[in-house]
């Protein structure tokens, strides 16, 4: 699938187009290489619309490689969700899906090389110590007392590792390089750690297990990738590397390019505290409306077309452009929906009208555009009968002056419908307003009553035709803009209490026919989708996307 938006301009892409356009590249090659241990969030979707995205904008081509180094955090359930993910948001990925691990028995290989080269080294010192030795920022670090191993003891070493005859954190394989380097990352970093761990795709053959940094060049070479574009928190990595590349008899030598990442207000992108609100059942799993992952934004109600174009408003640049608002992305959404949502009228609280001068056998059906501007949107069909249901906030039995809506004595009209006014209201025991007792002006169908304004206009369900459903209101999961942002408080503190509100509804009869995924606007209420997951058996259930008011477009256009 190609995506429709306009693609703004940006550093990368400029790079790349004098690039091909000088020579130096005759196709660009990327690659989207996400770790299997956890679902993807709002952050890897920019990273995907800027992958995919220049290799589709520049006639190349994206590839998609799971950096599967660590069996443990790993898992088949997260494979199977990013691949669904990238496809979802339009992307096709060039060839196979790729691992990492493809290329376990080549990146030993190359390890053994280093070691023939006196450029690597088995390392006996524990975790701790190894830190102790790297030194800090201000001060180098002091060599291992392993590093000058011999040639042979390193390869007998590293064979033994490999075959499982040493304990987890009982030896390294560490490159030698430069243990006074100014860049930390090359002081002799870490190749293989032993992880006695079954892993997803090559099962037990492995004892030992790779590191990132020494897996990530090697696997862009081997694919012939010309650009590995990554976040700016890689950039002191770009020097090892390169350090890989070049003592390494690699078949292509890519370039690393590095961006900004996306930081987004009110939300959290850390995959480690993710997973810990799923494994603490804070949220109803890694695809809860309220999550920033892709799969919780998709069942929210969010469109591919609404997240590609949110990537292209907040663009591409070198710069930390700090917070970005979370109204960028409402707005994203919201401006999709309203061009191509059908309407609904729906009633989140629903308050009973008996329209007391209509036959109780009386039925009027309307039919109303499925969307005031689409002509190729299907009609509605909606029943007007003798009871309805309004919302409970459209009336107010003591009403101030601008009050519109409905309240003893005045009138208003039904939407798509007629003029009613409010002669009677019933209440409960405890003073509770329990029923309406209305009444029709006949002769306001499509036209105003004769010598009098109504202004106000509101929604409204036929009792006997409405869909009763499930409809869950979420907010943001958080209150505060930054949640982890202070390291001495923690961040489940910050948790939004009102974030899930649930309601029980009537809809219209055109959403009984509701799938999930399916997305409405609910007509002055909001944009809502159809969920996937019910309460009960055969429940329809709506989740709110957002709501009618665009916050963002009102900051625009004062700016």
């Amino acid at each position: 699938m190609t995506n429709e938006t306009t693609p703004a301009p940006n550093f990368i892409r400029n790079q790349v187009r004098d690039e091909i356009e000088g020579g130096q590249v005759s196709k660009i090659v990327t690659r989207f290489p996400p770790e299997p241990n956890g679902f993807l969030h709002i952050g890897h979707a920019k990273s995907i619309c800027l992958n995919f995205g220049l290799a589709e904008q520049l006639g190349g081509e994206c590839h998609l490689r799971f950096d599967d180094t660590n069996p443990a955090k790993e898992e088949q359930a997260y494979i199977d969700a990013i691949k669904e993910d990238v496809s979802w948001l339009g992307f096709n990925w060039a060839g196979p899906v790729r691992f990492a691990s493809d290329y376990f028995d080549q990146l030993y290989a190359w390890a053994q090389h280093l070691i023939r080269e006196d450029k690597a080294y088995v390392d006996d010192l524990s975790p701790d110590e190894i830190r102790e030795y790297r030194g800090t920022l201000t001060a180098p670090g002091k060599p291992s007392p392993y590093r000058e191993r011999s040639v042979d003891e390193n390869l007998n070493l590293l064979e033994r590792m490999k075959n499982g005859e040493f304990g987890e954190g009982e030896k390294v394989l560490r490159a030698k390089i430069d243990m006074a380097s100014p860049n930390i990352n090359l002081r002799d970093p870490i190749l293989y750690r032993i992880r006695h761990a079954s892993h997803h795709q090559t099962g037990d053959k492995w004892k030992i297990y790779p590191s990132y940094d020494f897996t990530h060049g090697q696997s862009d070479a081997i694919e012939g990738i010309t650009h590995s574009i990554c976040t700016l928190e890689f950039e002191d990595h770009r020097p090892l590397y390169e350090w890989f590349l070049n003592n390494l008899p690699v078949p292509a030598k890519p370039r690393q390019i590095e961006f900004a990442r996306l930081n987004l207000d009110y939300t959290l992108t850390s995959k480690r505290k993710l997973k810990l609100l799923v494994d603490e059942q804070i949220v109803d799993g890694w695809d809860d409306p309220r999550m920033p992952t892709i799969s919780g934004m998709r069942r929210r109600g969010y469109t591919p077309a609404s997240i590609r174009k949110f990537c292209e408003m907040i663009g591409v640049t070198r710069a930390d452009g700090g917070l970005v608002d979370i109204a960028m992305l409402t707005h994203a959404i919201r401006s999709d929906l309203e061009d191509n949502a059908p309407r609904a009228m729906c009633v989140l609280k629903p308050l009973k009208v008996v329209l007391t001068n209509v036959p109780e056998d009386h039925e009027e059906v309307y039919d109303v555009p499925g969307h005031p501007a689409r002509d190729d949107m299907a009609v509605r069909k909606v029943p007007f009968s003798r009871e309805l249901y309004i919302d409970q906030d459209d009336f107010m039995e003591d009403a101030p002056k601008k009050f519109f809506r409905l309240a003893p004595g005045k009138e208003v009209r039904l939407r798509n419908s007629y003029v009613i006014r409010c002669d009677d209201v019933i209440k409960n025991e405890a003073g509770d307003v329990t029923e309406l007792h209305c009444s029709v002006d006949f002769d306001t169908l499509g036209k105003n009553p004769e010598g009098r304004k109504v202004k106000g206009v509101i929604h409204w369900v036929s009792a006997a035709h409405g869909v009763p459903m499930e409809v869950r209101l979420y907010d943001n999961l958080f209150t505060v803009e930054q949640p982890d942002r202070d390291k001495d408080v923690d961040f489940l503190e910050h948790l939004n209490p009102d974030s899930l509100a649930v309601c029980y509804a009537i809809g219209e009869p055109s959403l009984a026919d509701a799938v999930p995924e399916d997305r409405f606007q609910f007509e002055r209420v909001g944009y809502f989708c159809a969920d996937r997951h019910a309460s009960k058996p055969g429940q329809l259930v709506f989740n709110r996307t957002v709501g009618l008011k665009d916050s963002w477009a009102k900051i625009k256009q004062k700016g």
